[in-house]
């Protein structure tokens, strides 16, 4: 994978985590930043996980997979992207409680997990994705923690059709890699 894949990845996977945080945010007139910072690491760190799980999991099925790796890459990142855009269409859910930080965070980190799978099937470099993906949701989900009361309600929806958006074109990307331009 190229950095560029890499950061596009990284960026489009915590859009979930940063759509939730603004939610958070939206919930208190001026989120400090030490509690921020907390959503951030809570977020960031469980989507740094869920990718190794996934990769894992998907390497151990690799040996069996290896000749459609790229259809599998590119279904799961489009199922992937499309229940987000689809996700940032359905009407809003109230935002989540201070008890409910974990719980929202490895529901917004189930799109780590299966681009995991088809990260293992790819060979990717799947330490480095996780690094990413977990500085990217850090960041992300701290800034979104602090934009969340003027931002949330009304850009959430748009970045996290992009971040689907993007999955979907990574996943294409991928799938094109292997087949017509190979």
């Amino acid at each position: 994978m190229t950095p560029l894949a890499i950061a596009t990845l990284a960026l489009a996977l915590s859009i979930d985590a940063f759509v939730a945080a603004l939610g958070r945010g939206a919930q208190s007139a001026r989120p400090g930043l030490v509690a921020a910072l907390s959503t951030g690491a809570v977020f960031g760190a469980i989507e740094a996980l869920t990718p190794l799980l996934g990769w894992v999991v998907g390497l151990a099925a690799a040996q069996f997979v290896t000749a459609i790796d790229h259809w599998i890459a590119f279904l799961l990142l489009a199922l992937v992207g499309t229940r987000m855009v689809l996700h940032a269409l359905a009407p809003s859910r109230p935002a989540p409680t201070a008890g409910g930080l974990v719980l929202t965070a490895v529901g917004s980190s189930i799109d780590a997990f299966a681009v995991g799978i088809s990260l293992a099937v790819l060979g990717a470099p799947i330490l480095i994705v996780a690094l990413a993906v977990g500085t990217a949701t850090l960041v992300m989900a701290t800034l979104g923690t602090l934009a969340g009361a003027s931002l949330g309600r009304r850009f959430g929806h748009i970045a996290e059709v992009l971040g689907g958006l993007a999955l979907i074109a990574l996943g294409t990307a991928i799938l094109l890699d292997h087949t017509i331009l190979a």
